[in-house]
């Protein structure tokens, strides 16, 4: 049983109340449809469950759902905490803008507090550090330009640090850095399917059709770093209202990201300059932010429904891809002499 996000590769946790699906701490289910999602704790994103015991474990969760006393419900939402702490989001039969806003209200809410929590943590710090040194007389050349530096990777973030590990088709794990979503884009491939132009660690790459939506899937979140208001959550759901649901957005924005997109400039100064500076102002960054928003949701919701329509291989593959690359990812800190030590400690060749 698979126990990583599909999106940011972290544990999803366990929990001892679901007998059939032992899998995550917040659990997610629409009994109706069938469906199971785990609520990754650390993204805040959902992870559609592939296994064929999933209508044994939403029947579980439905009974421990009316069991419980801890529980607030509305029409079409219920939340419930079990005996071990797990919680438990019961989904109805909501209109389809209501569900959307709820659900990814909630992910993008919470991440734009964490973001915002974060880079005011790093501005403080960082300003504290300042007049430490403007008072023993060091704020001066340097030391002043650093500062400013600093000031503005903790509001935009470190333009090198790795936010993606992706695994394409082909087998190459691509390391994505921060800075390079601000040179990749997405537009229209040649016959006619969604296409993702990424540059990652050391290269570039092509992607179409259902590769590129499952590899944009895993990227777009991490230009979505400030999340939304509810505001701008609500304009992006009408967006997709307006064309006709997820498949339909999509469409679209794959004939219009031309007019939306600024293009990396190629220019005589020195480029790892304007990758420090600049980089959130062009490639996929320079989407407007209802937009950005809305392309992460029909790309969550397309996944969701062709495994539904019965490409569950698709998911299972997901979910199999999430968890090499996590070890690949945990096995990149331990030295190999490590590896053989816990070989012999176990007995194996």
């Amino acid at each position: 049983m698979y126990s990583t996000c599909i999106f940011c590769n972290k544990p999803l946790g366990s929990n001892e109340s679901i007998e059939a699906f032992p899998v995550g701490k917040r659990l997610a289910f629409d009994a109706a449809r069938g469906r199971l999602w785990v609520v990754c704790r650390s993204c805040e994103r959902w992870n559609l469950s592939p296994l064929d015991e999933r209508w044994e474990a939403v029947e579980q969760a439905e009974k421990l759902y009316r069991d419980s006393r801890k529980r607030v419900t509305t029409d079409n939402i219920g939340l419930a905490k079990v005996g071990d702490g797990t919680t438990l989001v019961r989904v109805g039969q909501p209109l389809r803008p209501e569900f959307a806003a709820w659900r990814y209200g909630d992910q993008f809410g919470k991440r734009r507090t964490k973001a915002v929590l974060y880079a005011g943590g790093g501005v403080t710090l960082i300003a504290a550090a300042a007049v430490g040194g403007a008072a023993v007389g060091a704020f001066i050349g340097g030391f002043g330009w650093m500062t400013v530096q600093a000031i503005r990777a903790a509001v935009k973030g470190s333009p090198n640090t790795v936010v993606a590990k992706v695994r394409s088709d082909s087998g190459r794990v691509m390391h994505v850095r921060r800075r390079h979503l601000g040179e990749s884009s997405i537009g229209r491939a040649s016959d006619g399917s969604l296409a993702l132009s990424l540059r990652y660690k050391n290269g570039s790459a092509q992607f179409t059709g259902p590769e590129a939506e499952r590899i944009a899937a895993i990227v777009v979140p991490n230009v979505n770093r400030f999340g939304g208001t509810k505001k701008t959550v609500a304009d992006a759901v009408q967006e997709i209202e307006t064309l006709g649901g997820s498949e339909g957005y999509l469409d679209h924005l794959a004939d219009m990201s031309r007019a939306y997109s600024r293009v990396w400039p190629v220019d005589n100064r020195p480029r790892w300059r304007r990758r420090q500076r600049d980089f959130t102002k062009f490639g996929l960054y320079s989407l407007p932010t209802p937009h950005r928003l809305a392309l992460e949701m029909a790309l969550h919701e397309e996944a969701e429904r062709r495994a539904m329509d019965g490409e569950l291989e698709e998911l299972e593959r997901a979910w199999r891809e999430a968890e090499e690359v996590a070890e690949i990812a945990d096995n990149l800190l331990v030295p190999e002499s490590v590896n053989e030590q816990f070989k012999k400690l176990k007995g194996g060749d």
